[in-house]
């Protein structure tokens, strides 16, 4: 199975439609991790978000949505490059217990401090340039409803979204309502009749309706009697950047006595990537190659001077 985003154009291009269904991705993000339910769940649901707003980034570069606060689960990340590569990762607080059941509220904001934050991150940065940061407080329980409000308050987007997850599934879809270009009033009352009445079609989507059926079928099923214009379908994948060579550069950083006084009180070292989970297992003849590499390498002649 091959995860892909669908995209479609309502007849009079005042809404757009997008929809996803994440099965070998949501896999892959899952791998190395054992997440409670309710966990799983909101990560999932976040991670379909993501996929959905990130195919409309309009440069090279990352979406990074951020869910943070002083609750069981404590953060939330995840990364959304333009090429709908994908990586993710949970923070929960050892002194809580997490139950299998709860959202956003119990979860992640249960004092009403909690943040969310959207960063739009160029891979190519002009001089001076700084990635875009947007953040808002937490002010509803569901993922969904975090992001509808702020789309409306810092997009100024009519933004509808609607997210569901399990085990085996993440899967979402999105109606956004498009900036009026015509500017004549018979197009604005047309535009605001189409909104409405997709809107009422897309509140009888039920959580497992979108995690039960594809797509293409869902999208069908809604809008039967709604002419769309239909995109080729663009690849969704998991992507972590972690690899062996990194972890070594950072045991490096960490130093041969730090390294020693690790292994005085255990076998090995073992580093975990914060986003997939992979284990990363260092015995002690890997710990001391790291840094014969080191001591071993070329020693540069000072310059000549004429």
């Amino acid at each position: 199975m091959n995860d892909s985003l669908k995209k479609y154009l309502f007849e009079d291009k005042t809404v757009k439609l997008q929809a996803v269904r994440l099965h070998d991705t949501w896999r892959d993000a899952q791998v190395h991790h054992d997440y409670p339910p309710a966990v799983q769940r909101m990560l999932g649901e976040l991670v379909a978000a993501a996929t959905l707003l990130a195919a409309n980034l309009k440069f090279d570069g990352s979406l990074v949505m951020q869910l943070q606060g002083d609750g069981p689960v404590s953060l939330l990340v995840v990364e959304c490059r333009a090429d709908l590569s994908i990586r993710a990762t949970v923070k929960l607080r050892q002194d809580f217990v997490v139950p299998d059941t709860g959202n956003v509220r119990t979860l992640i904001n249960p004092t009403g401090t909690g943040r969310f934050m959207v960063i739009l991150d160029p891979a190519r940065k002009v001089p001076g340039q700084q990635a875009y940061q947007g953040i808002v407080p937490l002010e509803s329980d569901s993922v969904a409803k975090v992001l509808e409000l702020y789309m409306s308050a810092s997009e100024q987007l009519d933004t509808r979204l609607f997210l569901s997850a399990d085990k085996d599934f993440a899967a979402g879809l999105l109606l956004q309502r498009l900036p009026e270009t015509g500017g004549r009033t018979g197009d604005i009352k047309e535009g605001e009749s189409t909104w409405s009445r997709v809107c009422v079609l897309a509140d009888t989507i039920r959580p497992q309706e979108l995690i039960e059926t594809d797509p293409e079928t869902m999208v069908h099923r809604l809008f039967w009697d709604e002419t769309l214009m239909v995109f080729d379908p663009v690849p969704v994948r998991w992507f972590c950047s972690c690899s062996r060579e990194r972890i070594a550069d950072m045991l490096r950083m960490l130093g041969a006595a730090e390294i020693e006084s690790i292994l005085e009180e255990r076998d090995d070292v073992e580093v975990n990537c914060e986003f997939c989970g992979k284990p990363y297992r260092f015995d002690a003849v890997d710990c001391a190659s790291l840094f014969v590499q080191q001591a071993t390498l070329p020693v540069q002649d000072p310059p000549t001077r004429h």
